[in-house]
């Protein structure tokens, strides 16, 4: 049986726009991935459960998977940052709450060796989601759409021994517009982060993944962004000898293997609903299991 390699220790990691519950995450990757680090501190960026497209019908096994690896991390002292978006802002309500090592909050600041960084998902910025909230939420189903195809495009190509194709990124770099937006997003994270005195500034929300120095009327700040694990499959990881490095999941060698059998003995998503509740409270240490 092939073992699992080791799992590197890392101080900081930052993962957004996962989109569970949706036809486009890519979540066994990201168990993979999940499986493959020791982070002592974990921040989740925003729109990690999906709950504008959620739907009873479909919750795959290995999307619980990985809500179950996450209450694990924090049962085992990892400290989690949960961070809203827009995808996931009904849990806006909740900023502020503590459950073990995990904490909701709406935006966040970290105190590293060479300076602060600054931590929010960015939709704040989003012209659309200010004032036309319904225009987003049909983007999105449109968005999730041209994933499913695609998949679809991607399963036909590989029978054919094509290389893969990502319509989804193909049309964000042919619209002029898109790429503009892009510009203006960082552009602006850049300034207000410079205006707080932030060494960094990390967000998500644009899916795309970025470690640039960016400079303002007023100053220069380190723009990060963490991708996604829809179309990108990337997340930030910091230690005080490397600095920040963005992650590409397509360049980990060791993970692109077959999966062994070790992938498989997390077969607790696959239990009852109410089973898989009452493990999740226990791990975050908010409920006592009654002996046997």
């Amino acid at each position: 049986m092939r073992e699992l390699p080791r799992r590197r220790k890392v101080e900081v990691v930052v993962l957004s726009d996962i989109h569970l519950g949706t036809y486009g995450c890519h979540a066994t990757e990201l168990l993979r991935y999940l499986k493959s680090i020791k982070p002592k501190t974990l921040v989740l960026n925003g729109d990690i459960v999906d709950i504008w497209q959620f739907s009873k019908n479909y919750w795959p096994a290995a999307h619980m998977r990985v809500v179950r690896h996450l209450a694990g991390l924090a049962a085992k002292g990892t400290r989690i940052h949960y961070l809203t978006g827009n995808h996931d802002e009904l849990l806006r309500k909740f900023a502020g709450t503590h459950l073990g090592n995990l904490r909701i909050d709406n935006k966040l600041v970290l105190e590293l060796p060479e300076g602060k960084a600054w931590f929010f998902h960015g939709d704040v910025f989003d012209v659309t989601m200010q004032h036309s909230r319904w225009l987003a939420r049909l983007g999105a189903h449109g968005y999730d759409l041209l994933i499913v195809l695609n998949r679809v495009v991607n399963f036909l190509l590989h029978k054919l021994g094509r290389p893969r194709v990502a319509l989804s990124k193909a049309v964000k770099d042919r619209v002029k517009g898109a790429v503009n937006l892009i510009s203006n997003f960082e552009q602006t994270a850049a300034g207000l982060a410079v205006e707080g005195g932030y060494r960094y500034v990390a967000c998500g929300h644009i899916h795309q993944p970025e470690i640039k120095v960016l400079t303002t009327p007023r100053g220069t700040v380190t723009y990060l962004n963490s991708g996604d694990w829809v179309e990108n499959l990337t997340a930030l990881e910091y230690s005080a000898a490397t600095g920040w490095l963005l992650y590409r999941y397509a360049d980990d060698a060791a993970l692109q293997q077959a999966a062994s059998p070790a992938d498989l003995h997390d077969q607790a998503a696959d239990a009852p609903v109410a089973e898989l509740l009452s493990d999740l409270l226990v791990e975050f240490h908010l409920n006592q299991r009654k002996p046997e």
